[in-house]
């Protein structure tokens, strides 16, 4: 089932749109980016053990662009003390940077984003605060030699308003960028929650083939991981699914092909 963007949009969404067609033809791409979002829950799958290398392993075999991490630690008792993002970038040879939501566990805990091509700038975003800190990574590359912006999300679970204004805050941080953004991970909000709903009307596109559910890994029942763009709007080969990893983590990660021609 495809998403559908729906009508009725106000002139000021109507212009952010036409504006994301403007940015697509001035930026002038071409080829193919992958890009993957990935709740990795600190490492630990369904069967209770924490295994980076699993981890990497599921990431590297869709031979990503960018990939977004939520819930990663950094020196946290848990998962013995490592430096999850680095350890992943090391062992898949990306360039890794990690953003700090709180101190847990003698150590800290938030997301982190990997990237192929070198990261030239990053950027935290810190969010209305819920029932933990929350912080959006937003890092800039050069792709093709033009820049991009990439980033990884992780929204509140408890409460619907606070996702909302959360993202709010974060549309309007971005709202200076001159070039294509993609904003990837957990967004604890199922496809027609309002939080989507604002994602859309805010001139994100959120490409799909079928319903795509991601939590718990196992056995699915929820879609809340995501992967939205916004400035350069996709072709209709533009994708996003779920792949059928269900151990690894308690979220299924979330795979996205962007090409143009």
């Amino acid at each position: 089932m495809k998403q559908k963007i729906k009508s009725g949009y106000g002139s000021g969404t109507k212009m952010k749109i036409f504006f994301c067609w403007l940015l697509l033809i001035g930026w002038g791409f071409s080829g193919e980016l992958r890009v993957l979002a990935y709740n990795i829950h600190h490492g630990e799958g369904m069967d209770d053990a924490v295994d980076l290398p699993r981890i990497a392993d599921v990431i590297r075999s869709e031979k990503p662009d960018f990939v977004a991490l939520q819930e990663v630690d950094k020196g946290v008792n848990r998962s013995g003390k490592v430096n999850q993002a680095m350890v992943l970038g090391e062992l898949l040879g990306m360039y890794h940077n990690f953003a700090k939501f709180m101190d847990y566990d003698g150590g800290e805990y938030g997301l982190a984003v990997l990237s192929k091509y070198p990261i030239l700038k990053s950027h935290i975003h810190r969010l209305p605060v819920g029932a933990e800190p929350r912080v959006v990574l937003e890092v800039e590359a050069m792709v093709n030699g033009k820049p991009i912006s990439f980033a990884s999300i992780h929204l509140d679970w408890t409460k619907s308003s606070l996702r909302v204004a959360q993202f709010k805050a974060l549309d309007k941080a971005l709202a200076i960028r001159k070039h294509p953004v993609i904003v990837a991970g957990d967004y604890n909000a199922e496809p027609d929650s309002p939080t989507m709903q604002l994602a859309r009307q805010s001139g994100f596109i959120i490409p799909k083939l079928n319903p795509n559910l991601t939590w718990p890994a196992d056995a699915p029942k929820v879609e809340i991981d995501y992967i939205v763009i916004r400035g350069m709007m996709p072709s209709i080969k533009a994708t996003s699914t779920v792949l059928g990893e269900r151990i690894a983590s308690d979220h299924r990660p979330v795979v996205g092909v962007i090409q143009w021609p």
